[in-house]
């Protein structure tokens, strides 16, 4: 089944100004010749792969470009279904509830306030925060009710006011590269420069004149071909450094960069770079770079990743304004904490030894763990988060006196943190927040949290559900190999309306999550929500090979992605139906992406779940190999190991091994798990005759963006689980898609 995007007609009247109005520079391509050979850039043989380079671009030496973009429509054709016979809501029910008793019914027959329109209206995603030239935080947010369109907000002026949005309609800040992106835009004072979605050009945008239209400072070469993401104002010279992506070689270099970074004066640069086999969380190098009055680099030191003696993933590089050079690394006990360069002596010295995560996996560009907050001849204080034992924490160290202070602020979890005036921006949620920008104040010694106040949430309706919510609560539970444990979040039904029999215990949905190399985290998520408040058990799995837990957690998978992951999904579900949590009939899997793939192989190689859910998820290793872009092409070298594992753990080869329904959901511009691979493991399962559905998404990428999406896969999960495995009926309205083999 083909879910197709709606049609949309994008207004062109500001764009066909700018065309107007633009004058196409004579021999506008040789400063990108010029500025892109001062800095290394990829080795990649003449095999199409993309090129990735470090490059200055200087926005003064062009005159506005510009171009038209026409957006395509396409007929919306919705299928006709069938209404699914759904459990009348009881009218008593409601009076029951106002006189404190609880109405008996089914685990996962419950109705909710939370329905799929309220978690997909709860879906905004925050892709990063800056502050601008008068300290007021600007935020990126993506809207699912805008198609997936990604916006920047100025915070409001005055209290009371409403938030400001600064991408005008008719563009999307969104950069492409590496696929996964991040860091599309930067702020300097009053100037503003971001990446565009659909022409991925770089645009130029002042915040102090209101009604300054964005104009391009890059080429248009016809499509969105070239990427530029965390990008970074050079003042000394007037001129963007950024990361560049194009379809070309340029010179000899590394395969990958990231973090480019100047000091305050604008005589070094500091960068990470990677090269295959490696992703930059298995190894990667720190360098420095010296710029000379011609603004070229005429000399560069390796920090840290050059000795093959010491495996490090050394990560954002960050100066202090007088200069000083701190980043994060695992190189002495394999958790990613703070050091500090010695430029005299080309040494690195730890500011706070901790075994604890003060930095995540580098999937995307432009994060942000921490701030130097002061820096003088007193002190010199940084603001950073940690994760240890699944939660996160707020803290501040001396780097003289190499001392750390905790704060207290409501987030359990924290992504990224931005210095404000005499304040942090601090991106994060908890069990009943969701994710939200707050802005913390300090005293004047910033030793204690002053003030706490939300400016931006990504679900702001979310308390009116509180009564609703069911709280996670970490486990760790005993894996295969004895002695190592892993972890995971466990969220038992709750609604306060209703309860099931003493005899009954709930269905379980346990979810994988994507990377592999990646987290899941312990917050209030309306998705999760969505399950609990209709009397599902729900569990989120840190499997090994998850990161925030260290290095030596995070390397259980290498060599045995397909095997260790899913063993330890295993061993989660038995857990808890060991401890009497849930219904050992009742246990079915999800997850998106490599998820997806650790769902199909615990349904092809195990017999602990009765049906899946597989959302853009792998089924055949070789063809991922084969397929995927750049940035993993080399990925499952070192999660896979040997040739005959590619075959053996691939679960589209072991069709005759799955006896479980499983229903997929598919975007058709996916270019990490293309979708022929949701095709080939749905057309095998569909000729064996077992329970299967596939839904495909024009217009979504590798995770769906778009309201409309979400909701319906939600909802079609729910539905497909329900009869199959459930032996229940909802509580909601659903048109249920065709099941091939049942229906």
């Amino acid at each position: 089944m083909r879910r197709p995007s709606p049609s949309m007609e994008m207004p062109l009247s500001l764009l066909e100004a700018l065309e107007m109005m633009s004058a196409v520079m004579e021999d506008f391509q040789e400063p990108y010749g010029a500025v892109t050979l001062s800095l290394s850039a990829v080795v990649s043989e003449d095999d199409g792969e993309e090129a990735m380079v470090l490059c200055f671009l200087s926005w003064s030496n062009f005159n506005p470009l510009a171009r038209i973009l026409v957006a395509q429509s396409s007929p919306s054709i919705r299928p006709q279904l069938r209404k699914h016979k759904t459990m009348a809501s009881s009218p008593s029910s409601s009076e029951t509830a106002a006189k404190g008793e609880r109405v008996n019914a089914p685990y996962g027959s419950w109705k909710s306030p939370i329905t799929a329109d309220v978690v997909s209206g709860a879906s905004k995603g925050l892709g990063g925060i800056s502050v601008d030239g008068d300290g007021r935080l600007i935020w990126l947010e993506s809207r699912p009710n805008e198609s997936g369109r990604s916006v920047l907000v100025n915070e409001a002026e005055k209290p009371g006011d409403e938030p400001l949005d600064i991408t005008p309609k008719e563009l999307s800040v969104r950069t492409l590269c590496q696929e996964y992106g991040g860091g599309a835009f930067a702020i300097s004072g009053d100037s503003l420069i971001f990446s565009n979605y659909k022409d991925q050009r770089l645009y130029k945008q002042s915040l102090r004149l209101k009604n300054s239209p964005p104009l391009p400072i890059t080429p248009d070469y016809g499509g969105p071909s070239v990427c530029y993401a965390d990008g970074v104002f050079d003042s000394r010279f007037g001129r963007y450094v950024t990361v560049r992506e194009e379809p070309k070689v340029l010179i000899s270099g590394n395969d990958f960069y990231a973090f480019p970074r100047m000091d305050a004066k604008g005589g070094k640069i500091a960068w990470i770079e990677w090269g295959h086999p490696n992703m930059p969380w298995d190894r990667a190098e720190l360098w420095v770079g010296y710029i000379s009055e011609a603004g070229d680099i005429y000399k560069r030191v390796c920090i840290a990743g050059r000795d093959p003696k010491q495996v490090e993933s050394p990560t954002e590089p960050k100066w202090s304004p007088n200069g000083e050079l701190f980043f994060i690394t695992d190189r002495q006990n394999g958790f990613w904490n703070l050091y500090k360069w010695i430029e005299s002596t080309n040494e690195v010295q730890p500011l706070y030894p901790l075994n604890a995560e003060f930095a995540r996996p580098l999937w995307v560009f432009g994060m942000n763990s921490y701030e130097v907050i002061q820096s003088d001849e007193q002190k010199t204080l940084i603001a950073c988060s940690y994760r240890q034992r699944g939660r996160s924490h707020l803290a501040i160290i001396d780097v003289l006196q190499s001392s750390l202070s905790l704060l207290d602020i409501p987030f359990t979890d924290i992504e990224d943190i931005t210095s404000g005036n005499n304040c942090l921006y601090v991106e994060g949620a908890s069990g009943v927040l969701p994710t939200s920008v707050a802005k913390v104040t300090f005293n004047d010694e910033k030793s204690e949290v002053i003030d706490f106040q939300i400016i931006w949430s990504s679900s702001p309706d979310s308390l009116k559900y509180e009564s609703y919510f069911s709280l996670p609560e970490l486990i760790e539970f005993p894996t295969e190999v004895a002695g190592q444990n892993a972890y995971a979040y466990f969220y038992p039904p709750s609604n306060h309306v209703y309860q099931a029999s003493q005899e009954e215990k709930p269905p379980l949905l346990l979810k994988s999550h994507g990377g592999p190399t990646g987290e899941t985290r312990g917050v209030l998520n309306p998705s999760i929500q969505y399950w609990t408040s209709r009397g599902w058990a729900f569990v989120d799995v840190n499997y090994g090979g998850s990161t925030g837990y260290g290095r030596e957690f995070r390397e259980r998978l290498l060599g045995r992605w397909g095997i260790v992951d899913v063993d330890d999904c295993c061993s989660c579900a038995k857990f808890l139906v060991e401890s009497g949590k849930v219904d050992g009939n009742r246990l079915c899997i999800t997850g998106g992406s490599a998820g997806g793939y650790t769902a199909l192989a615990a349904l092809a190689f195990k017999e602990t779940f009765k049906a899946g859910a597989s959302l853009y998820g792998v089924a055949d290793l070789n063809m991922l190999r084969a397929e995927t872009h750049k940035f993993e092409s080399h990925y499952l070298e070192n999660l896979v190991g040997y040739e005959k594992d590619y075959y053996e753990r691939s679960p589209i080869n072991s069709v005759e091994k799955f006896s479980c329904p499983i229903i997929l959901f598919q975007g058709l511009e996916d270019k990490v798990v293309p979708p022929d691979q949701a095709r080939k493991i749905y057309e095998a399962l569909k000729q064996k005759g077992l329970p299967v559905a596939l839904v495909e998404y024009e217009g979504e990428q590798h995770g769906f963006r778009k309201a409309e999406n979400i909701k319906f896969t939600l909802e079609q999960q729910m539905l497909f689980f329900a009869r199959l495995v459930g032996h229940f009926d909802v509580a909601d309205e659903i048109t249920p898609i065709k099941i091939d083999n049942f229906d």
